[in-house]
């Protein structure tokens, strides 16, 4: 895939994932093409790229369109995403240094930053300050497992963190748990540079956990084991 094709495929993935499309909308090639000045085949490929990686649906007859948000899918996301980031978080901590450590700083600085300013304003809903957000948060979490030594644990997360944002769009869209987020983000990263790695096993779950969606008595916690 060239540079310029791998691009569109970005900002494609990421009007998905922030909500530009409603649940079970049709994507049409014919149309999607003019946004980015190219081919119908071009846009087919891409759009059969992010079928591959679950965040579109491929229907034989019946063409692309967004996925239609699922609670045993949440909650499976929701627990994978779990599993990967408390395990990635181990392992960086056992591998990374200060230089982790201070990217993972300045990462949380400017999460906080822009959580703490929609914490105190109102949300209009701007696709902008959601955009801006959701970029910063993803930034943390990849940077607190980027240290694991695993490429292949890095690239199972991209996939999960991107289909878990898309099955939340709907309810993260206004930023209601933002309070919590703040003091949980600050509490991972506290407990990160204390290299308290079964703290911050426990604080992950604690940050994920309120996405689980089955019955507590079915839920598992990998933090406590």
């Amino acid at each position: 895939m060239s540079s310029v094709d791998q691009n569109i495929y970005v900002k494609l993935r990421d009007r998905l994932v922030s909500g530009e499309f409603e649940p079970g909308q049709r994507l049409r090639s014919d149309e999607l093409k003019k946004d980015y000045n190219v081919s119908v085949g071009t846009v087919r490929e891409l759009l059969f790229r992010l079928s591959s990686a679950g965040l579109v649906d491929f229907l034989e007859q019946r063409g692309f369109r967004v996925p239609e948000p699922s609670m045993a899918l949440q909650h499976d996301l929701t627990q994978t995403r779990i599993m990967l980031e408390c395990e990635g978080a181990r392992l960086s901590i056992s591998n990374g240094g200060v230089a982790w450590e201070a990217r993972l700083t300045a990462a949380h600085h400017e999460l906080k930053h822009i959580e703490t300013h929609i914490n105190q304003h109102t949300f209009d809903g701007s696709a902008e300050v959601l955009s801006l957000w959701r970029a910063a948060e993803m930034k943390f979490h990849t940077t607190l497992i980027e240290e694991c030594q695993s490429e292949l644990l890095k690239e199972f997360h991209e996939n999960v963190y991107h289909r878990f944002r898309q099955q939340l769009i709907t309810t993260d869209k206004q930023f209601a748990h933002m309070p919590e987020n703040v003091e949980q983000h600050q509490s991972i990263l506290q407990a990160v540079l204390k290299r308290d790695e079964s703290l911050v096993r426990k604080l992950i779950y604690s940050h994920l956990s309120r996405h689980l969606t089955l019955l507590p008595e079915k839920v598992v916690s990998v933090a406590s084991r």
